[in-house]
């Protein structure tokens, strides 16, 4: 009987203490616990789903998505050409900062993303509003997505759209913000939004749709651009200019709802017609650009020496002078800076579409016969030689050298003149003359030392008729060369691409003060009928058969050369350098908006001085075998070897030269002799000595006796 009482007590305990009170708060307790951490293992599913989601997305593809086409600019950073990518778009990079209008600016983040610097990438306020309007209004009235959104939609476009991609969208905007500052991102939203056919970013919209960089934007330019990259393609201004014009209106419209600008400006922009028509994008300077993009092909950006508003001036004046000299001639400029030798100025061609005058030929970098142009080189070797002086008096008159006879250009002979004039007139035979006793092979490794490329004909050694053109030579080694006279015979490497790293050094053209002495001559050369005086030094040169036409001409600050002629290098009845080129240069310096600059002044060790104050070697030039008399009726006279002779040396199997000899006539003892310049020894009684020939080539042999007499003759060793 004990057992069921037990029973029934236990089951009375069980009642009284469910009847006591917070027993149903402990089932509760329990309750909540296990939906908990239901819940906590859901959260924590959805989280390693959601984070191996976030995985699997990989890096933000922004190597490709920085890819811009490649855009060549000058000095001051200005476009002059850009190239579309491979795939045909056009994507230019901006920097909101300092290159995009704030106005414009303004109404972007104000009509796209208000909270743009505040946000972290995605805007919950914009996103609620724009559901809470979709409700109300049943259609889209704004959108929630965020720039930094939008960026993301643009570096991984996708057609659909779904709560995924949407989703996507906000992830790797939250990454953008991360990884990018915000001025990155609006950078980069500006170079990628779409606004229309191939273009990308708002630079190459502003350039193809107002033909300007965006800097400076009107608020009707600014609210069409805002409104543009919202559908693109139903909004191109160049198929449907109407649906623009509306998306325009509509954004004007919301920014007078929102107080960011005004009833009045607004009604003023939407008065504005929208353009129908894309302008074609910059091409300045084309053959530089190619010449750049040739040397650093996958280089997004490349800065070059030249200076945009002298390009493109003198490009205008190469195009008009080229159809005043009449069909198929071409004309081509270059300017470049004395001090620095940067490129400020290539003009290649007037028309780089131009068939008939082949414009997409560079005619400055073309080899072409200069004509006289290289005279100034041969007197300013003769003047740093000291056998002669810009005042020493010189023969123009009929000679002979072997069976060369030089005449000049209108066959007529000044006779007697002062250097100076034979220079300024661009006489002939004083020129060749200068050049027999300068040496024809000294000039050409003169020149080619610094920086000028004379090209010869092959198998052709240097000769008397390179004085004349009868060598080849590109318009910028010219430049070059002539700059070196205006930096008093240090010539500098032209340079057009800039670089980090100026490595360039000066080039040895001649001494000071015969650079100095050649470009106070050319100063002097009277100049064309729309030229000022004594302003610019400059020469003219006119090729053989009326091929090419030139002049070169240097100031404090800039040298300036001009070419013109047929780039097929077919003749041109009547054309000469100084009626062709000259006046394209003196135009070319004028329209440079700059006042001439003056030139050096003298450098110390300069001779300035009349003929008659002239010592008596330099009163008058006397060519080479021409006795110089100083008082004694027997000046010396090399019988051995003649003046012009080809000498042939024996020598040994170890290739000892055997001695040359050389035999002098009159003079008086002692007696030295010189060999290119360097003493040889003296001429014994028996006046003659032997000396070793120097190796194959040019070399100019002189003796001079006690009383400073002297004769030279040049000869050639093989």
């Amino acid at each position: 009987m004990s057992r069921p009482s037990t029973s029934f007590a236990s089951a009375q305990e069980d009642v009284a203490a469910r009847d006591k009170p917070g027993h149903d708060g402990s089932i509760g307790r329990r309750r909540f616990f296990r939906i908990a951490v239901a819940l906590a293992f859901v959260l924590i599913v959805l989280t390693t789903a959601f984070s191996a989601w976030v995985v699997s997305l990989g890096p933000l593809p922004l190597e490709e998505a920085r890819r811009i086409s490649t855009t060549i600019v000058d000095r001051n950073g200005k476009l002059l050409r850009a190239y579309a990518m491979a795939d045909g778009r056009w994507r230019l990079p901006v920097d909101a900062k300092t290159a995009v209008d704030p106005g414009y600016l303004k109404v972007l983040l104000a009509y796209e993303d208000r909270r743009f610097w505040s946000h972290g990438g995605v805007d919950p306020l914009a996103l609620g509003r724009a559901a809470l309007q979709l409700a109300t209004r049943g259609h889209i009235v704004s959108g929630g997505s965020t720039i930094t959104m939008q960026l993301a939609r643009l570096i991984e476009p996708r057609r659909e759209r779904s709560v995924s991609a949407k989703l996507r969208q906000m992830v790797r905007a939250v990454q953008l913000e991360r990884q990018l500052s915000k001025d990155e991102i609006l950078d980069l939203y500006l170079a990628l939004a779409p606004f229309g056919g191939n273009l990308e970013g708002i630079r190459a919209a502003t350039i193809a749709y107002f033909g300007k960089e965006p800097k400076r934007l009107s608020l009707a330019e600014a609210a069409l651009l805002v409104a543009l990259p919202q559908s693109p393609e139903r909004r191109r201004l160049d198929r449907y200019p109407q649906a623009a014009h509306a998306a325009r209106d509509r954004v004007l419209a919301r920014m007078v709802e929102d107080g960011v600008v005004s009833k009045e400006d607004a009604a003023q922009a939407k008065a504005v017609a929208v353009p129908r028509l894309r302008k074609p994008m910059p091409i300045l300077a084309p053959h530089s650009s190619d010449a750049a993009m040739a040397t650093g092909k996958d280089t997004p950006l490349i800065k070059l020496t030249l200076d945009s508003g002298l390009q493109k001036t003198l490009e205008a004046l190469a195009r008009d002078r080229a159809v005043a000299q009449g069909p198929n001639i071409s004309v081509a400029i270059i300017a470049v800076d004395n001090e620095t030798g940067d490129v400020l100025a290539r003009v290649g061609s007037p028309d780089y579409f131009d068939e008939r005058r082949a414009g997409q030929i560079d005619m400055t970098r073309a080899v072409r016969s200069p004509g006289s142009t290289l005279k100034p080189f041969i007197y300013g070797l003769a003047f740093e030689d000291g056998f002669v002086h810009p005042e020493s008096l010189i023969d123009d008159r009929p000679i002979r050298f072997g069976s060369y006879a030089p005449e000049n250009f209108d066959m007529t002979f000044q006779g007697t003149v002062p250097v100076r004039k034979a220079l300024q007139l661009s006489l002939n035979v004083p020129a060749i003359a200068l050049l027999d006793r300068v040496g024809s092979s000294r000039l050409s490794s003169r020149l080619k030392q610094a920086g000028g490329n004379l090209v010869l004909p092959k198998d052709e050694a240097p000769g008397l008729a390179m004085g004349l053109g009868g060598v080849g030579v590109t318009l910028q080694d010219l430049a070059q060369l002539y700059a070196g006279l205006a930096r008093l015979g240090a010539a500098r490497p032209l340079r057009e691409i800039m670089l980090a790293t100026d490595e360039r050094e000066p080039l040895r053209l001649m001494d000071q003060a015969a650079a100095w002495q050649v470009g106070n001559v050319l100063l002097g050369t009277p100049p064309p009928e729309n030229g000022v005086h004594n302003k610019i030094a400059f020469k003219t040169g006119t090729s053989y058969g009326y091929r090419d036409a030139w002049s070169v001409g240097f100031d404090g600050r800039i040298t300036i050369g001009v070419w013109v002629g047929r780039p097929d290098g077919a003749p041109v009845p009547g054309l000469v350098g100084r009626t062709a080129a000259a006046p394209i240069l003196f135009d070319a310096f004028a329209r440079t908006g700059k006042i001439p600059a003056a030139l050096p002044k003298a450098p110390k060790g300069a001779l300035i001085a009349s003929n008659a104050k002239l010592p008596l070697p330099l009163r008058r030039f006397r060519p080479v075998g021409e006795l110089i008399r100083t008082g004694s009726d027997s000046a010396p006279r090399i019988q051995f070897p003649l003046n012009g002779s080809r000498i042939d040396v024996d020598r040994s199997s170890n290739g000892q030269a055997a001695a040359m000899p050389v035999k002098v006539a009159g003079g008086v003892l002692p007696m030295t002799v010189m060999l290119n310049g360097a003493s040889v020894g003296e001429i014994d009684s028996r006046r003659q000595r032997l000396v070793d020939p120097p190796g194959p080539g040019f070399a100019r042999l002189t003796v001079i006796d006690a009383t400073g007499a002297a004769d030279t003759v040049v000869i050639r060793v093989q």
